[in-house]
């Protein structure tokens, strides 16, 4: 649908993104227009915008050649959109899975990474280093139910390791209390027995 146009706006061109690109994502679709903003000149950054799935590049006729050359960029970029590699906050929001699953999936192999990606941070000097993963992957984890699986095997894991500690700990309580029955033992073994002592028992003096 295209938006109303001021009276200083008359170039405007969309690009609808297919769902093979978003996976059903606003967060992907919105990485993918962050993208699109890091390729092209940063004057005309704010002139690409999303909009209801639709990629929108509006800008004033006095812009005529610009226009058309960022149009062209952009379409080349968005050829084989598909391709781009899923970032961190797309996975969780495709996936629907929490940032600690992420994590753990990653370290234990499971969610396998497609390399890493370093970025600086808006108006900072630092720069971050973070995992991507490769889209088709993505879709045939999800495709394949593979999230609800994990989860379940995490779950009985859970459940052994809480087995394997109750029991741990039980036979630590076992074993202090055999070394201290065991110690008692040897104390009562080496005390020095007084001489006489049965015989000033049997005297009565005792009683």
């Amino acid at each position: 649908m295209r938006k109303e146009q001021k009276n200083d706006v008359e170039l405007l061109k969309t690009w609808r993104l297919a769902s093979a690109a978003t996976m059903g994502s606003a967060v992907r679709a919105k990485g993918i227009l962050l993208e699109l903003r890091a390729r092209v000149p940063a004057a005309v950054k704010k002139s690409l915008d999303l909009d209801a799935g639709e990629i929108t590049l509006v800008m004033p006729a006095s812009q005529k050649n610009e226009f058309h050359a960022v149009s062209a960029m952009v379409s080349k970029v968005l050829d084989g959109i598909e391709q781009l590699p899923v970032i961190p906050r797309e996975i969780q929001d495709i996936l629907t899975i929490t940032t600690s699953e992420r994590h753990r999936w990653l370290a234990d192999g499971r969610l396998p990474s497609a390399g890493t990606r370093t970025v600086r941070l808006n108006g900072r000097a630092r720069r971050i280093t973070f995992h991507v993963f490769d889209p088709k992957v993505v879709v045939d984890i999800l495709d394949r139910g593979a999230v609800d699986e994990w989860r379940e095997e995490d779950a009985i894991a859970k459940a052994e390791n809480r087995r394997r500690a109750a029991y741990q700990a039980k036979l630590t309580r076992s074993l202090k209390k055999s070394k201290a029955k065991k110690a008692e033992t040897t104390t009562d073994a080496n005390s020095p027995k007084l001489e006489g002592w049965e015989e000033f028992g049997r005297d009565g003096f005792l009683k």
